[in-house]
């Protein structure tokens, strides 16, 4: 999976559940089953040597605003995965 040349970089802010603010960049946007996925890269890490992990979260729709929340359920984020797996070997395939 990579990311669209046309796509610049989107900072996103979020909440944690003890209120601290957290800032990733989008890296993509996944859909699966009708619902969408962000795929998030912390921009907030304190040892800039240290490797980053990609953060999978659900978006949703609040009213206007596009809302990224944890999945909870290990079931669907083990099915996402398995999806984002399924995509990055397609795209060495080719």
């Amino acid at each position: 999976m990579s990311k669209p040349e046309e796509m610049e970089e989107q900072l996103i802010e979020t909440v944690d559940e003890e209120g601290n603010v957290i800032n990733f960049e989008l890296i993509d946007i996944i859909e699966m089953d009708g619902k969408e996925y962000g795929l998030l890269l912390p921009q907030d890490n304190e040892d800039k040597e240290e490797e980053k992990e990609v953060v999978l979260m659900r978006l949703t729709k609040d009213g206007e605003e596009y809302v990224f929340e944890m999945i909870e359920d290990d079931e669907e984020f083990n099915k996402v995965v398995d999806y984002i797996d399924t995509l990055d070997e397609i795209g060495e395939a080719e």
